[in-house]
C-alpha cells in the first residue's frame, strides 16, 4: 500500500495565508498605536513582550499551514514546520472529530486518540465549515489505514 499524504490542499493553504497577512498587519498595527501613544518609561519592555508574543504566534500560524501527516503501513507521522513526530499504529487507540467554539466560529479538526499519553491534532485537518467534503474524506482515509495496519 502506498503512502499517503494528509494535508492542506493548495485554495487552504492561500486562504490561511491570508488570514496570516490580516493579523499580522492588525497586530503590528497595535504595535505600532500602542509604541506612538505610551508616554510611560517601561513601554519598551511591553511592547518588546508583546512583539515576542506576536512572533510566536505568527510562528504557529506558519507551522499550521504547513503541517502535513504521513500515513504508512508502520504508523502516522506528523511533519510540522520544523518538527517531525511519528506514532505506530498499535499505539492509536481511535482517529476523532473534536469541535471547538471560539469568538470567530466554530472550528473542527482530527485528532489521534493514543492508548497511553495524550491526543494530538494531526496537521493540515483544521477548517471553519460546517460541511466539509474534504476534512471528511480525509476522516476515512486515516481510519481506513488505521483499520488495515498489521496488529491492531
Amino acid at each position: 500500500m502506498p503512502d499517503v499524504w494528509i494535508g492542506f490542499s493548495s485554495a487552504d493553504r492561500q486562504r490561511y495565508w491570508w488570514r496570516t497577512v490580516v493579523m499580522i498587519l492588525a497586530l503590528a498595527g497595535v504595535i505600532v498605536a500602542a509604541g506612538l501613544t505610551v508616554r510611560e518609561p517601561g513601554r519598551w519592555w511591553g511592547l518588546g513582550g508583546f512583539g515576542v508574543f506576536f512572533v510566536a504566534m505568527i510562528f504557529n500560524m506558519i507551522n499550521w499551514i504547513y503541517g502535513r501527516a504521513l500515513l504508512s503501513a508502520t504508523g502516522v507521522e506528523f511533519r510540522a514546520f520544523v518538527s517531525r513526530r511519528s506514532i505506530p499504529w498499535s499505539e492509536v487507540a481511535g482517529i476523532e472529530k473534536r469541535q471547538r467554539v471560539s469568538r470567530s466560529g466554530i472550528w473542527w479538526d482530527l485528532r489521534v486518540v493514543r492508548v497511553r499519553g495524550r491526543a494530538l491534532t494531526i496537521p493540515g485537518t483544521l477548517t471553519n465549515r460546517m460541511i466539509d467534503a474534504e476534512l471528511e474524506q480525509k476522516l476515512s482515509v486515516i481510519q481506513e489505514r488505521w483499520s488495515r495496519a498489521p496488529g491492531c
